[in-house]
């Protein structure tokens, strides 16, 4: 499975979807995983944290995107994430659906 990984865009959130540990348990199971760049800098985790534990690091949310089977985040996906979500793309996340009635017409 290709796992993806995006930089979180709310406004105060600095966590990640996947830290490097959890990453170098997908790579050694056969999973490939994508995760943005300086997705983790918010959480003290460098591009090379991830790279050294089997990560491709990618440029920008759309290649995550694009690409990814699976989208791991930590907040709920705001609309322009929602946008660029697909049919058959799985989503793990918290949703925040009591707040945001736009999100659950769209989930």
């Amino acid at each position: 499975m290709l796992v993806g990984v995006p930089k979180e865009i709310k406004d105060s959130e600095f966590r990640v979807g996947l830290v490097p540990s959890t990453v170098r348990e997908l790579t050694a199971n056969g999973h490939q995983v994508i995760v943005e760049r300086s997705a983790g800098l918010g959480a003290g985790l460098a591009d090379s944290d991830y790279q050294a534990v089997g990560a491709e690091i990618v440029p920008d949310p759309d290649q995550v995107y694009a690409r990814a089977e699976l989208v791991v985040k930590v907040k709920e996906p705001l609309a322009a994430e929602r946008k660029k979500l697909r049919a058959g793309q799985v989503l793990f996340t918290y949703l925040h659906l009591a707040a945001d009635p736009q999100q659950t017409a769209n989930s």
